[in-house]
This record gives structure tokens, C-alpha cells and sequence, in this order.
């Protein structure tokens, strides 16, 4: 039982910033991995960037160099510098993270929050 709070989504003018926030909260161990995934109109969805327990992080090309990915271990929570933003970029925004429910876990579980949506206008 693993709930992810996303929070941050909203109307933003293309050039404009925004950031997202995730927090995950229930019966956690420890989070190896979070990250973020989108899903345009008509579109599969897709990887954004994620970030591992120790910090190294991955971006997808069309967001490298404007978004930037962090998180903050004791809060269990990711976030997503969003700038330069442009209209492609309009898309529901998910939270993901793989968790380890026990110190005895052998692999992590997938869990997803209910998503956020970004609208960048032109």
C-alpha cells in the first residue's frame, strides 16, 4: 500500500516554468527509483526523466537541457524543474516509483500516481 501525491500541474504560456511535485507515503522500506512519465493527446506514454536513490539521472532528449529532476530521500519525494517550456510539452504528467516494501525485499514494486496535467499555450 503505496500512495503517490502529485501536485504542481497547471496552464503555463509557452517559455514559462513550472514544477512538479511528488510525494509517496504507506508502507515503504525504501525508494530505489522515481521518475516521471507523460502522455500527449493521441500519444503512448512516455519516459521523462527518472532519478536513482543515489542521484544518478536520465533524461529524455526532448527535455535535456530545460528540465531538471531531484528528489529528497527523508521526504520520499521527487520533483521536476520544468523551463523553457513549449507546447509539445502539453501532456498528463506521472509520478513513478519503484519501491522496496521490506528490508527483506528482492526486487522493488512499481507504483503510479493518478497524474497531472500540463498545458503549455502558445
Amino acid at each position: 500500500q503505496v500512495q503517490l501525491v502529485e501536485s504542481g500541474g497547471g496552464l503555463v504560456q509557452a517559455g514559462g516554468s513550472l514544477r512538479l511535485s511528488c510525494a509517496a507515503s504507506g508502507s515503504i522500506f525504501s525508494i530505489s527509483t522515481m521518475g516521471w512519465y507523460r502522455q500527449a493527446p493521441g500519444e503512448q506514454r512516455t519516459l521523462v526523466a527518472y532519478i536513482t536513490s543515489g542521484g544518478s539521472t536520465n533524461y529524455a532528449d526532448s527535455v535535456k537541457g530545460r528540465f531538471t529532476i531531484s528528489r529528497d530521500n527523508a521526504k520520499n519525494t521527487v520533483y521536476l524543474q520544468m523551463n523553457s517550456l513549449k507546447p509539445e510539452d502539453t501532456a498528463v504528467y506521472y509520478c513513478y516509483a519503484n519501491v522496496l516494501l521490506s528490508s527483506r525485499a528482492s526486487y522493488g514494486v512499481d507504483y503510479w500516481g493518478k497524474g497531472t496535467l500540463v498545458t503549455v499555450s502558445s
